[in-house]
């Protein structure tokens, strides 16, 4: 071994306990220090200013971090909103007090009218059934057997592919009624459910709507009122007593124009098959 090595060794080895741990620790320290200080340098040298309107705008928004506008979450979509690449309609889940005041932050004008999700179906357990299905699935799977279960064409299945696209457990199947429902009070209007029925029955209707019509066939009445008892038999009763007109029957189903609307909810009294839901 050579001489200068073994002299450092003996050194090492007779050095004092307190030089031992002082040393290797002051060593740590320098290093650290430069480490700390060339990644301060690089950070401020690479920095990338983000616009203060991003912070403003994701606190605005509603945190569910849902998915449903199609970014990752509500940071994303604060930046794109800022960016000018995404528009605030596609947000369902902030409401329309906090849209306002993000397109006050933006400088842009909220155009987005405040909405919720109903299932447009009355039937259920009432709709009669084309077979028994048995075994594990849902309603997409059911769907592609024979058009599903039930014998109207636009029926609810109740076997919860809503239920299981909603995170929130906001959409659920009323076991007494056998057809899906909407929780008003979970639902962060992220839209997934509606994605997920494959009859298309979860529909949007106004925020303020009083009564809405939980039906979506276009059979001709008679045929309706063989399969379900609770489906829209365009009989033209909510139309005649509506005192503001907001009825109209379009292709054998009742549609309500909101803009008229006002919550008398005489529609939903008169309605001999119950399917003008009151709110």
């Amino acid at each position: 071994m050579d001489m200068n090595c073994t002299i450092y060794l003996l050194a090492v080895v007779n050095m004092p306990l307190y030089a031992k741990i002082l040393i290797p620790a002051g060593i740590l320290f320098v290093l650290g220090a430069i480490f700390a200080a060339v990644l301060s340098f690089l950070s401020k040298r690479f920095t990338v200013e983000q616009d203060p309107r991003v912070e403003e705008v994701n606190n605005l928004l509603s945190g569910a971090n849902c998915g449903g506008c199609g970014y990752a979450g509500c940071a994303a979509f604060a930046i794109a909103l800022v960016d000018g690449k995404a528009d605030l309609g596609s947000c369902s889940a902030t409401s329309k007090e906090n849209k306002d005041k993000i397109a006050e932050v933006l400088g842009t004008v909220n155009c987005c009218e405040d909405f919720i999700y109903v299932v447009a179906c009355n039937g259920g357990n009432s709709c009669s059934d084309k077979y028994t299905y048995q075994g594990y699935g849902d309603c997409r799977s059911m769907e592609l057997l024979a058009s599903g279960s039930k014998a109207c064409p636009v029926g609810c299945m109740g076997m919860g592919s809503c239920v299981d696209a909603c995170a929130r457990h906001a959409a659920v199947v009323n076991n007494k009624t056998g057809h899906a429902d909407i929780v008003q009070e979970k639902c962060v209007k992220c839209g997934l459910c509606a994605k997920a029925c494959p009859k298309g029955l979860i529909v949007k209707i106004p925020s303020d709507a009083k009564v809405y019509v939980a039906c979506k066939s276009h059979e001709k009445g008679k045929d309706v009122r063989a399969v379900c008892k609770g489906g829209c038999i365009a009989c033209s009763i909510c139309v005649k007593n509506c005192p503001h007109g907001a009825i109209s029957i379009i292709d054998n189903l009742a549609v309500i124009d909101y803009s008229k609307c006002t919550g008398c909810s005489i529609c939903a009294e008169k309605c001999p098959s119950k399917c003008i839901i009151k709110r």
